[in-house]
């Protein structure tokens, strides 16, 4: 019963919260995100957003935290296998942290087309 499908399907989803956590606790970077995240999900209680506006906010939280992580994840592999400087490990991290912008001004347009409304009437 111990490796049935389900008793593994379960144990990795507490691995994937055991990650998500270890994420929230050591990575400044998340940390900051969880914060605007919270932040934003209390302006859509606040300003009653539509159920549309929340499925695009919901998706831009997941996309930015998502990307985020993987870049810590990364950035975390290639310390790992070339703990020194090297032009090509920069490259790779340097293109993860652009992944993480992409997201993040994705995120912040989305923001506006949804808040701007809201806080500025005549637009």
């Amino acid at each position: 019963m111990r490796d049935s499908y389900l008793a593994k399907r379960i144990r990795g989803g507490g691995y994937a919260l055991k990650g998500a956590w270890t994420l929230i606790r050591t990575e400044p970077s998340i940390q900051v995100q969880v914060v605007i995240s919270i932040l934003i999900t209390i302006a859509g209680f606040y300003f009653e957003i539509t159920k549309e506006e929340w499925i695009f906010q919901i998706f831009s939280i997941g996309l930015v935290l998502s990307t985020e992580g993987i870049n810590s994840s990364i950035e975390g592999i290639a310390d790992f296998v070339h703990p020194d400087f090297h032009s090509k490990i920069g490259y790779i991290k340097d293109v993860a942290a652009g992944a993480v912008l992409f997201a993040a001004v994705t995120a912040v347009i989305i923001a506006c087309f949804i808040y701007l409304p809201y806080l500025f009437p005549s637009i």
